[in-house]
């Protein structure tokens, strides 16, 4: 893999239609909502998840073979279109699946907070950002958010964690450090953009995730009714909302729904936005966010076929079926019903 010499989207793009007819079905996913964790991780072990199945078979079983097979399966799909891809194209791939160290870096401060166990903590990882192992396994073994604020110091979240940490300790609440980690992660993933049509594409669906992230945390907070400055939520970066409007429509529910309802996703969310109205919970609302960037991601993939957008619409695809697959199995352990178990997933 290489971040000089020309762009190759020709072939990547063709590797990844490949795989992409390889993802499980809505159909599926009724099934395994159906099964027990054996039959879910033998069910697993006859598609594409069958090498990480046999893998890590001896080492593990039930729930825990099923989310360290999803991870490990997850960071190695990821790992090989770095590989196959080249110049400009590696770069704008490796800065998306940075993201994935936001997820690491944001799961391993909660553990910290809660004093989890280390392995409760490894389970939950997934390991296909930028982080080698031994970054990795020093944010493990770090035994306080502090300790894990001086592993990251010399990465794009050192400061921006720094700078949060003295907030974090007047409040004893995460969310000044979750949300200076995914305010580092959208600033470097937004700069330096090019201007071709595709990439402006592209950055018009980046920003739609900056949208639908931010809309989702006023939504919570607005139905909430606790009292928090809905600023310390916003993320830059998106078209949608500014830290003022945020601030203000997160404190009136009525006007928030509007206001989306009114935006430039009035027909993306307007039919989850109609079901928040009625409902008790946020989950369809989240849901449905989930399912519009995935439309926008297979769209934009169609107009430009030989761009960095079908690679990310696949990305996306593959993080859903993951998620779809971890909370069966979650939801099994749990003991929740396949009809229960259904309406957490993310399915068309």
């Amino acid at each position: 893999m290489s971040a000089a010499g020309s762009s190759n989207p020709e072939y990547v793009v063709a590797r990844v239609r490949a795989r992409r007819g390889s993802l499980y079905g809505d159909e599926e996913y009724r099934k395994l909502t159906r099964m027990g964790p054996a039959e879910i991780a033998r069910f697993m072990e006859e598609s594409s998840y069958g090498a990480e199945i046999n893998a890590l078979g001896s080492r593990h079983g039930g729930v825990d073979l099923i989310e360290y097979a999803l991870n490990r399966n997850l960071a190695q799909q990821f790992e090989g279109i770095l590989d196959w891809s080249e110049g400009s194209l590696y770069d704008l791939i490796a800065r998306y699946l940075r993201k994935f160290d936001a997820w690491n870096v944001k799961t391993v401060i909660r553990g910290a907070y809660t004093d989890a166990d280390q392995s409760a903590i490894e389970v939950d990882l997934i390991r296909a950002g930028e982080f080698d192992d031994r970054r990795v396994r020093r944010l493990l073994e770090a035994d306080s958010i502090d300790a894990v604020v001086e592993v990251l110091e010399d990465t794009i979240y050192g400061d921006p964690l720094r700078e949060a940490y003295a907030e974090y300790e007047e409040t004893d609440v995460l969310v000044p450090l979750e949300n200076a980690v995914d305010r580092a992660f959208y600033e470097r993933l937004l700069s330096g953009l090019g201007n071709d049509e595709p990439t402006r594409q592209y950055e018009a669906f980046l920003k739609a995730e900056v949208d639908f992230r931010n809309a989702t945390n006023a939504l919570r907070l607005a139905r909430s009714g606790a009292d928090i400055d809905p600023a310390a939520y916003f993320i830059e970066g998106g078209e949608l909302f500014s830290r003022g409007s945020l601030a203000r429509l997160a404190r009136n529910l009525d006007e928030l729904v509007e206001y989306i309802a009114d935006s430039q996703y009035a027909d993306e969310l307007g039919p989850a936005l109609r079901e928040l109205e009625e409902a008790d919970s946020l989950i369809a609302f989240e849901h449905a966010t989930d399912r519009a960037l995935l439309a926008y991601g297979d769209r934009l993939g169609t107009v430009h076929p030989v761009s960095i957008t079908p690679i990310i619409s696949y990305i996306l695809a593959k993080e859903r079926e993951v998620e779809n697959i971890r909370a069966i199995a979650r939801g099994k352990e749990a003991g929740l019903s396949a009809d229960e178990i259904e309406s957490e997933l993310v399915i068309t």
